[in-house]
């Protein structure tokens, strides 16, 4: 087995890992902010409004925490596969 199939398959084993941990945690921290909204709005009510945006708020940055992931996931997907390649345009071969 050559070495650019082992940095392959680590690769696609470590996006798989990275994909399925912001999707869990996304759907968690998404969860929680819902709940404590909905919490909040049923101790005050008149106070939806407010508490609105602080739940689109918070939902936005647990949403940009998961792009963020994804973009590392997608980085360490790519970047190893094509590092033999550079490597050899490097050397001059």
């Amino acid at each position: 087995m050559s070495p650019e199939v082992i940095i392959a398959a680590i690769s696609v084993l470590a996006f798989a890992i990275i994909t399925a941990g912001f999707a869990l945690g996304t759907t968690i921290g998404d969860g929680v902010v819902s709940s404590r909204a909905v919490e909040a709005i049923a101790r005050q009510p008149e106070a939806r409004g407010n508490i609105m945006q602080f739940l689109i708020i918070g939902v936005g940055f647990v949403e940009g925490n998961a792009f963020i992931a994804l973009g590392l996931g997608l980085f360490i997907l790519f970047a190893p596969t094509a590092l033999p390649i550079v490597a050899k345009a490097l050397a001059g071969h």
